[in-house]
């Protein structure tokens, strides 16, 4: 038996920020209290740190099978724990495209051999593929993911008749992509039809615009109201669309719920000029009103989850034109430090960060006994320096295979110390393991 005591650590759990020591015994918590005198195989000092319930990224595309030049399994779980982020839920449109069980299957047996982090891979959906899909097991998959948008492969799930057939068949969480391809594919034609073959990436927000993701997202809701089914909508990026969500019952009983990314939450229109195919992500970044109108759903939960939608490109393929530059980014490194500089400046709570990233997701997959500092629950920790030593997002510091971040050249005073995993600290003094050791997540349903 291991044993790991953490002392004198500020915890921010359910609601509460308080001062405590934290015993592990194997992968669990064992005590939680004050002045804990108990034998430990390692004992460390979290005095001036705040120690949080790992993160649980709900929406990450890791690229493995198949497209291992942008990133892997190995190398983005890596950055994952770096940036405290103990868990992952990866999406189905690798290559192949994960839409049989065999494939599906395939991605959890490179995780066992090479994940870092915690690991669930998304079924996806297709518009031929509901037998399959049925045989997804609701025990060990967190989700159906479904494409309203065009992705990679043969992903896009445009058949009115068949999205009625999945929304009424399976009780699993099915997690959308929405914007709505043929408003897409006329305000394309449009922008080429001004701008020819050159469009500037600020049209990225015209062309996939915010009528096309309300009319997606609004569509996919009344679906779900009509066939009872377990709806999550992914990466809001409209104000708009914030109206669509409720807050007036306990998130336990919603049975359709709502993520935003950190891009969305940091970034508008007006970045464009500077970042250019560097902040290009399905869907766009928009106006700063948008941005606005996110945070308000944010607080007022009616968003209920912030994720990241890590989606890794090489600097090469960003560097093209905008037509040729393929949508996404890495962020997973950086989105709990992020969101811990927006609660320093009272942007939202300490407590609001964990219910947002930690808690709910846990709380609305059902993931067994992760997303809570709690005795009988697998340790998985982040202990995070609030006030640490200025310092700067460079190439040289970003762990992703890609090499780069949107935040390059941003200055943080917030800092992920140490990384707990399953009671094993797999990151000391920002000093990562080389022994993979993440699980496969489960859930309680």
């Amino acid at each position: 038996m291991s044993t790991l005591l953490i002392k004198n650590g500020t915890i921010v759990n359910e609601g509460s920020i308080f001062k405590a020591d934290i015993f592990i015994e194997n992968e669990t918590i064992s005590k939680i209290g004050t002045n804990l005198e108990l034998n430990a195989d390692k004992v460390i000092d979290a005095s001036g740190l705040h120690v949080f319930p790992g993160v649980i990224d709900d929406q990450v595309h890791f690229r493995e099978p198949g497209l291992t030049h942008k990133g892997t399994i190995g190398t983005e779980s890596k950055a994952a724990i770096a940036g405290g982020v103990t868990s992952f839920i990866e999406q189905p449109n690798t290559v192949p495209n994960a839409v049989t069980q065999e494939i599906l299957e395939e991605k959890y047996q490179i995780a066992a051999q090479t994940s870092f982090a915690n690991y669930s891979f998304m079924m996806g959906g297709t518009n031929d593929n509901l037998e399959e899909l049925l045989k997804t097991n609701p025990r060990n998959v967190a989700g159906i993911k479904l494409f309203l948008g065009s992705s990679t492969g043969n992903m896009l799930v445009d058949n009115e008749e068949v999205l009625e057939k999945i929304f009424s068949s399976t009780k699993m969480l099915i997690a959308v992509h929405c914007e709505d391809e043929q408003t897409i594919r006329e305000n394309l034609t449009k922008a080429k039809e001004q701008f020819g073959e050159d469009i500037p990436v600020s049209q990225h927000p015209i062309i996939r615009s915010a009528e096309a993701c309300y009319k997606s997202s609004s569509k996919a809701i009344e679906l779900a109201k009509k066939t009872g089914a377990r709806l999550h909508i992914f990466h809001i990026s409209t104000g708009k669309e914030t109206e669509l969500f409720r807050n007036d019952i306990p998130l336990e009983e919603k049975l359709i719920t709502a993520e935003v990314c950190v891009h969305h939450l940091y970034f508008s229109d007006e970045d464009y000029a500077e970042k250019g195919n560097f902040i290009k992500w399905n869907p766009a970044v928009k106006t700063a009103s948008d941005r606005e109108k996110i945070w308000e759903a944010l607080l007022d939960d009616r968003i209920d989850v912030i994720a990241t939608d890590h989606a890794p490109h090489t600097l090469e393929e960003k560097s093209q034109k905008y037509l040729q530059a393929p949508s996404g980014g890495p962020l997973v490194q950086h989105s709990l430090i992020t969101m811990l500089e927006f609660a320093k400046k009272g942007k939202l709570s300490l407590e609001k960060v964990v219910q947002k990233m930690m808690h709910n997701p846990a709380i609305l997959f059902k993931i067994e006994k992760r997303g809570f500092v709690k005795e009988g629950y697998f340790a998985d920790l982040a202990l995070v320096d609030l006030n640490s030593e200025a310092w700067t997002v460079t190439k040289e510091n970003v762990l992703a295979k890609c090499g780069w971040s949107p935040f390059e050249g941003k200055e943080f005073t917030t800092k992920v110390i140490s990384t707990v995993l399953n009671g094993q600290l797999v990151m000391e003094n920002g000093r990562i393991s080389e022994q993979p050791t993440g699980k496969r997540l489960l859930f309680e349903r």
